[in-house]
């Protein structure tokens, strides 16, 4: 493992983490306190760590908080291999051994909170609690909306186009169309309730990462990539404080069937329904940093 250091475009310092020779780039602010544990922030498809730039200097004042780009997305290296669930709960797990060194609570949004997810269920001893936010993954209930099944690049797509779209040259078009910056805010205003929350500097942060080589085969391998664990059996191997928080308004997911399918596997859990999309950690941050705030510290105590 090596570490170089470098700034982002967001002037938030960055640093390089070498995983299985591939380039992980990660970000950390806050002073460690042994009487409360780290935050490990885990971005969704297509985003970075420049997507919790609202949240990290405000959690900082209360926590020590990392945030990491996933391989495949923001910053850190883009092969071409099979991305999967499993390959990012690995990089995760090792991250949180390798270089925090101490468990965490671990937040994740939609692709981000799956990931999360599979940590906490199948490597405890690298999380104290877990954070969810409009979290994506697969559920076994075949009465499931299958709205609540994939990742929302793909619930945009029917199943007979998503099987043209496993080829190569089909996704290398498709991905062109959706890296365009107005295509981009396009998206966002369908998944976003205030729309001045979607500013220049969001959808270039977004942008930016889809000119490096590789993206194309990374947003290629959506549709081949194998489906992971099932969200209900990582819920009945779960054994950690988890809080729930949902953007109301979500397009791409039936919050209230996914919700209660949540509270079904898991009913100790804790949640919070915000007026916000798909990422109320961005759209309506401060009542997304004082919830986490204070359910950090009532489980710290």
């Amino acid at each position: 493992m090596s570490a170089i250091s470098t700034l982002t475009t967001s002037a938030m310092p960055g640093t390089y983490w070498h995983w299985r020779g591939q380039a992980i780039y990660y970000v950390r602010a806050g002073v460690a306190d042994p009487q409360r544990s780290p935050l490990l922030l885990v971005h969704g498809f297509g985003a970075s760590t420049d997507h919790w730039r609202k949240n990290i200097a405000e959690l900082s004042n209360d926590f020590e908080v990392w945030a990491i780009d996933l391989l495949g997305f923001g910053r850190s290296a883009k092969p071409n291999m099979q991305y999967s669930g499993d390959l990012w709960r690995d990089q995760l797990h090792e991250f949180v051994t390798e270089v925090i060194g101490r468990p965490v609570v671990l937040v994740g949004n939609s692709l981000g909170g799956y990931a999360a997810l599979c940590v906490a269920s199948q490597h405890p001893d690298s999380a104290v609690g877990l954070v969810l936010i409009n979290s994506a993954g697969p559920f076994t209930e075949l009465n499931a909306p299958a709205t609540t099944q994939t990742l929302p690049v793909q619930r945009v797509l029917g199943e007979s186009v998503r099987w043209v779209l496993r080829q190569p040259w089909a996704s290398f078009i498709l991905f062109q169309y959706f890296r365009q910056r107005s295509v981009i805010r396009q998206t966002l205003e369908k998944v976003y309730l205030d729309k001045n929350a979607i500013t220049d500097q969001l959808v270039e942060d977004i942008y930016r990462p889809s000119c490096d080589p590789g993206a194309p085969q990374v947003f290629a391998s959506v549709f081949s990539s194998p489906q992971g664990e099932k969200v209900d059996v990582l819920l009945e191997q779960l054994n950690r404080p988890l809080l729930m928080i949902w953007g109301e308004g979500d397009p791409w997911m039936d919050i209230q069937k996914r919700a209660a399918q949540f509270r079904k596997h898991y009913p100790q859990l804790t949640e919070h329904y915000l007026r916000a999309g798909h990422c109320p950690h961005d759209e309506v941050p401060d009542q997304f940093n004082t919830l986490v705030r204070s359910w950090m510290l009532s489980i710290s105590n």
